[in-house]
């Protein structure tokens, strides 16, 4: 980093070269900024409901104008091209489904009377003014507006931070908002490190964060002292329960996919296997097929299933987890190390078994193309095993008997549980879920009603005339 010209270089995962600058925002100016859109946020919420989803509406009708330049700038900072065109197209859509549903969400219902038949009740909210958003780095636009979008409509003004490691999109991102007059006034996009994520939290009022459970704490920490709400969500080492009953080669399909899709550098990738005895062999046979037949994005990076590994530090991680399983007895189905192809470190779309509960491939999240599975005896030291854990994003169950798998999965400590697939929290987000143990905190990001996280509920109790019986 160049103190000097505030500036911090930015690795192409593809090439392994420092090719970018960015440009690092400073804690005073993050002050700044803030201040400046707490003050626009008064009129944001004065437009009304209406304004504020026409002003998203064109949001999402710029996004889909300057998609090259967010293209080029997410595949220069991922290595990957589907997923990151996958992921501007899933921003748009996103945008869409909340204008359309925030008028039921948060319309005010009628005064009604309460219990006490002479008060009158009614209900209103207020937004929190400013919200920050503090975005990870395996999918830096989706991740970035995720909460950002609700918190809008909701009327709150908005400060995002991406994760330093895949900023560059924030260029164009922001050339782009120059062009939506409204919205550049109350959402601004800042870069940097930990500096920079500190000075969100001391500016806003309200803070979403997505990433590692060290950091995590950190933040909730933080948001605690200064007693502003924090929604944390943190890693995950998702489980997938293989029942005696279940269909080994959907299993397997489904598996693969649910593991290694982003080179699993996703929080809800399934991370563990726990497949029954009676089938075992056959569903390990029909996984390694499965996997063994994904190839690296390299040299043609709109070739192939299987992009970079993103981040620098999480190449360390990796193979030290692999080198952890190796000494201690792991055997390698296929796969098994960390490739140096053009400059860019890939894993090898890997499958383990005679894994152990000490090591760190087991206890540890991995973000990479590797699924460690384990033989067990029954469902019950399956769940068991899959419960033995600090985290508790997701999970997934296979089972061709439906009331099984319903009952298995109420007896796993996750959020959510795909049921005959894998990690559909990543697609499906109508329903609400919250992470367990250190997987997360706070309210759920997924549903209808998360919108609500960014409101503050406001009751009107009117006496309608009558003296009231307690009155001295």
């Amino acid at each position: 980093m160049n103190n000097s010209q505030q500036t911090m270089a930015i690795v192409n995962p593809r090439s392994g070269v420092e090719d970018f600058d960015l440009t690092l925002s400073s804690a005073s100016q993050v002050a700044e900024l803030a201040a400046s859109l707490k003050q626009q946020q008064a009129h944001w919420w004065d437009i009304g409901l209406s304004g504020r989803i026409s002003v998203l509406q064109e949001l999402a009708n710029s996004i889909a104008q300057y998609k090259p330049q967010l293209l080029d700038a997410l595949v220069n900072d991922t290595g990957r091209y589907n997923e990151s065109e996958l992921e501007i197209d899933v921003t748009i859509n996103s945008i869409h489904r909340w204008c359309k549903q925030a008028p039921d969400l948060l319309t005010n219902k009628e005064a009604w009377k309460a219990e006490i038949p002479f008060i009158e009740l009614q209900q209103d909210y207020l937004p929190y003014p400013l919200v920050g958003v503090i975005s990870p780095w395996n999918f830096p636009l989706l991740l970035s507006l995720v909460d950002a979008i609700p918190a809008l409509l909701a009327g709150s003004a908005v400060l995002i931070k991406p994760s330093e490691v895949t900023s560059r999109f924030v260029v164009p991102f922001n050339q782009m908002l120059k062009s939506i007059g409204q919205l550049n006034k109350v959402l601004a996009v800042v870069s940097g490190a930990g500096e920079t994520g500190q000075g969100v939290i001391n500016a806003v009022d309200s803070l979403c964060f997505t990433g590692s459970v060290a950091t995590g704490r950190q933040v909730g920490q933080l948001c605690a002292q200064r007693f502003i709400p924090a929604f944390l969500e943190l890693g995950g080492k998702d489980a997938a329960l293989v029942c005696q009953d279940a269909d080994p080669q959907l299993a397997a399909k489904s598996l693969c996919w649910g593991s290694m899709v982003n080179a699993g550098q996703s929080c809800m990738s399934i991370e563990r296997v726990y497949v029954h005895k009676d089938i075992a062999a056959t569903f390990l046979t029909k996984l390694v097929e499965n996997v063994k037949s994904l190839k690296h994005n390299y040299p043609d990076i709109q070739q192939g299933q299987i992009g970079p590994i993103i981040s620098a530090k999480q190449v360390t991680i990796v193979e030290a987890q692999l080198q952890d399983a190796k000494d201690k007895g792991a055997k390698i189905l296929c796969g098994g190390e960390v490739l140096n192809l053009g400059g860019g470190r890939y894993c090898m779309p890997t499958v383990l078994t005679d894994v152990t509960a000490d090591m760190k491939i087991i206890d540890q999240e991995t973000f990479a193309a590797i699924l460690p599975v384990t033989v067990v005896d029954s469902d019950e030291q399956a769940i068991a095993l899959a419960n033995d854990s600090e985290f508790g994003l997701s999970a997934a169950v296979f089972s061709q008997n439906i009331e099984h798998a319903q009952k298995v999965a109420s007896r796993l400590e996750a959020g959510a549980i795909s049921i005959n697939d894998s990690s559909l929290t990543a697609l499906i987000h109508e329903a609400e879920k919250q992470s367990f143990k250190y997987s997360g905190l706070g309210g759920s990001r997924m549903g209808a009603e998360s919108i609500r996280r960014f409101i503050r509920k406001k009751a009107y109790i009117r006496n309608t005339g009558v003296p009231s019986p307690w009155w001295f």
